[in-house]
């Protein structure tokens, strides 16, 4: 999920305060040798074929000769097959002359792990290389090291992607003297990754790494396909055994897409893995962002996919053409197998439910579980990228000996904002460098100008909170025995800060996730629109009703583009009359503090048979302004809820089986999942929820909603048999201090406070 370009670009600037490397020729138990007219390399559940005649048609045949699968070589003479079941004497053979591979093998998963001397048998060095995976791929690397190789060896990261981390470094044109390259090498060799150049900036070693089929890696790419999560274990393995690295071991570090990329990476459990932190993360790939509620998003999902796909494409990336021009013919010979990359989009097109065998191992949710090293991991309720849904891994950390997690009001960029950048930098240097945590003076110095220019306010990075400690070992006790949970509230609100600024008005810590203390605090919609504590009383027939409105479901609110600049235009707009319900409290009489799941339990009934649903949540303040808090989706008709559902957190099964259509003339619960959110409702404020088609609340998300007829109503309940109402994660023991409500929360729209005027329900 690829940052926003212009503000990760501008992040190279704040964080400003070629030759190939010799890889041993061994490929671990594989071949790339020609067989027949072309070449084949086995791997697992797959044989690539490479150098063949454009066109030529190909049958791989199993061991009794019986035809397993065929295809023709593209325009470069690659062809791949995939999902090949593992077994020995497989052959391919050329359909037009008969002509025959040597007696084949392909992989299961568990198989050919390299012994440690494949490792530590080759050789990086600072700026272009590359590491020889167990089949024999090769993928493109860039390292950039904070000082001569001879002074080492330095703590390192890795940062493994499908965008550009090993494009190769340069200067940065930041109108300083060449001098400041002895202190801040990174100025004259700076990486393409945001968070590499960040710590590259902090002493670290940093290596870029391009999953295979992107940038000058071989392979072709498929989604998170077994191979690639494979490399990165083999990847992880080789850099740890140079002798330029700290300790040995390495950490992991990126944003959004290289943020997920070490879940799935760390699950392999590499034994030279010191440490991970993913941020703006996903926790599944189909209900976090793919499919919210089981209905596409456009916006950014697929979106997203398709401009992945395009990169990988052969030369794709743009800056390929230039290493070959060079004189780089790995890069070369590698661009052959990028037309076999596997169409992600059309890949989930065909997947319009949960599918077990596909989605499974797409699913961090089910495998963060075998990740054993520290982890820390931070992300915004509002991110308009990747989604708020993060928090639901927060408690399937359970082999992590550490896992420490910061969660805020904000964007999809602002894991790189100073107040989750020192907790960043801490976590490293505990886990990764394993010295006692400390900002460069002159770096902190700079730091309140530099952070001005991205997010329009001098925030500084936090204290060195532990710089007291006399020995590492006594700092790191002291950060473990804090609690793992950092909720960061108002952030944009801060009494005497800048309006939107990346920084929290207070924060809490809390020992785990859930929030151990949480209350379910339910309201109930009323007839009259309001939102009660008591379940209605009106008759059975009492309901309120909405259009369908398709054309909402691509309407975005559009402020949330470039989150980073001072005043976001919003274009965050109430719904036509008749095209939402709204429903909303008495002026509150405390503060609401509220952290966690939600869950809209709504009894629905439709004209037609099914329903796409949106339920959002806002404030109302008492000068009339309008807050966004969060907001959930979900398509009625994959309204079966899973064993592992709970009263704060409807989750859905999505299985084809569990489908079914709403039944005519009918009230049916659907559960709403609204996505977790950290927010305090102000005394004198109120608390609303709309519900309508959904659309229009999100940056980046839009819905392909289900086609139903012109004219389709859907209605909502609120009476004594089918009494619909919201429920929250209230937390009780927690006092906010005083505030002063501007309506300028990060990432959160606001605008003028519109009534609605619900239409009644007519049987």
């Amino acid at each position: 999920m690829r940052p926003v370009r212009r503000p990760l670009i501008a992040l190279v600037l704040v964080a400003s305060l070629a030759s190939l490397s010799g890889c041993t020729d061994e490929v671990y138990n594989s071949s790339s040798e020609l067989d027949a007219s072309f070449n084949v390399r086995e791997t697992v559940e797959q044989l690539i074929v490479s150098h063949a005649t454009p066109g030529t048609e190909l049958v791989v045949n199993d061991k009794d000769g019986n035809e397993v699968a065929r295809g023709n070589a593209d325009e470069l003479g690659s062809l791949m097959f995939r999902e090949l079941p593992p077994g020995n004497g497989y052959r391919i053979v050329d359909e037009a002359t008969g002509e025959q591979s040597r007696a084949l093998e392909v992989w299961d998963r568990d198989s050919h792990k390299p012994s440690q001397d494949f490792y530590s048998s080759q050789t990086l060095v600072a700026g272009s290389n590359y590491i020889k995976t167990r089949d024999g791929t090769q993928l493109s690397v860039y390292i950039t090291l904070p000082g001569p190789i001879e002074d080492g060896p330095y703590p390192t990261i890795v940062n493994y992607s499908g965008y550009n981390p090993s494009e190769p470094g340069g200067p940065l044109d930041l109108g300083v003297p060449d001098s400041l390259c002895d202190q801040f090498p990174t100025i004259c060799d700076a990486p393409k990754d945001p968070s590499a150049m960040i710590g590259s900036f902090m002493g670290y070693a940093t290596v870029g790494v391009n999953v295979r089929g992107t940038g000058c890696s071989g392979g072709a790419y498929d989604f998170f396909e077994t191979m690639q999560v494979l490399d990165g274990y083999d990847v992880i393995e080789t850099v740890a055994a140079q002798p330029w690295v700290l300790h040995g071991k390495v950490g992991m570090t990126g944003l959004s897409y290289p943020g997920i990329t070490q879940l799935f990476v760390a699950q392999t459990t590499p034994p030279h893995l010191a440490a991970i932190t993913p941020l703006s993360v996903i926790a599944d790939t189909a209900t976090s962002t793919l499919a919210p509620g089981g209905i596409y998003n456009d916006g950014f999902a697929l979106s997203w996919a398709e401009n992945v796909l395009d990169g990988a494409k052969p030369y794709g990336q743009g800056w390929e053409q230039a290493r070959v021009d060079g004189g780089d013919e790995i890069c070369e010979e590698n661009q052959l197998l990028h037309g076999q990359a596997v169409d992600a989009v059309a890949k989930a097109l065909n997947t319009p439910f949960y599918d077990p065998k596909i989605t499974d191992p797409l699913n961090p949710s089910l495998f963060v579980k075998n990740i054993d090293v520290p982890v820390f991991v931070a992300g915004a309720w509002q991110d308009e990228q990747t989604g708020g849904h993060f928090p639901a891994l927060f408690d399937k950390f359970t082999s992590a000996p550490v896992h420490k997690f910061t969660v805020y009001n904000g964007a999809h960029m602002d894991g790189f904002a100073p107040q989750i950048l020192s907790e960043w930098k801490t976590f490293l240097d505990i886990y990764v460098a394993q010295t006692i945590p400390m900002v460069d003076p002159t770096l902190r110095a700079a730091g309140p100008v530099l952070f001005e220019q991205i997010f329009g306010a001098p925030v500084e990075l936090g204290p060195d909170r532990f710089a007291d400690y006399a020995t590492w070992e006594e700092a790191k006790a002291a950060y473990e025995a804090e609690d793992d949970l950092r909720v960061i509230f108002e952030v944009g609100e801060k009494d005497g800060g800048t309006p939107y600024a990346p920084e929290g008005a207070f924060e809490e810590r809390f020992a785990s996730w859930p929030i151990p203390g949480t209350e379910a605090m339910r309201f109930y919609l009323e007839p009259d629109g309001s939102l009660g504590d008591a379940p209605p009383t009106a008759g059975d027939d009492s309901g309120s009703s909405f259009n369908f409105d398709k054309d909402l479901s691509h309407v975005r609110n559009m402020g949330g583009d470039n989150p980073g600049v001072i005043e976001p235009d919003w274009t965050w707009t109430t719904p036509p009359a008749g095209d939402a319900v709204a429903f909303e409290t008495a002026a509150l009489d405390k503060d609401l503090v509220f952290v966690g799941h939600a869950s809209a339990d709504l009894y629905i009934r439709s004209t037609a048979d099914d329903a796409d649903l949106q339920v959002n949540v806002t404030e109302v303040l008492p000068d009339g302004k309008e807050v966004y808090v969060q907001s959930g989706q979900l398509r009625a008709s994959q309204r079966k809820l899973a064993s592992d559902a709970t009263e704060l957190r409807p989750i859905q099964t999505h299985l084809e089986a569990d489908a079914a259509p709403l039944p005519a003339g009918q009230w049916e619960l659907a559960r709403v999942e609204i996505l977790p959110f950290g927010h305090v409702f102000r005394k004198g404020s109120k608390i609303r929820i709309l519900i309508n088609t959904p659309g229009g609340n999100h940056a980046r998300w839009t819905f392909v909603v289900k086609d139903l007829p012109d004219g389709t109503v859907h209605s909502v309940a609120h009476s004594m048999l089918h009494p619909s109402s919201v429920v929250f994660s209230h937390l009780p023991q927690v006092t906010a201090p005083a505030q002063t409500q501007e309506c300028t929360l990060r990432a959160q729209p606001c605008r003028e406070y519109m009534s609605i005027d619900n239409m009644a329900f007519t049987p």
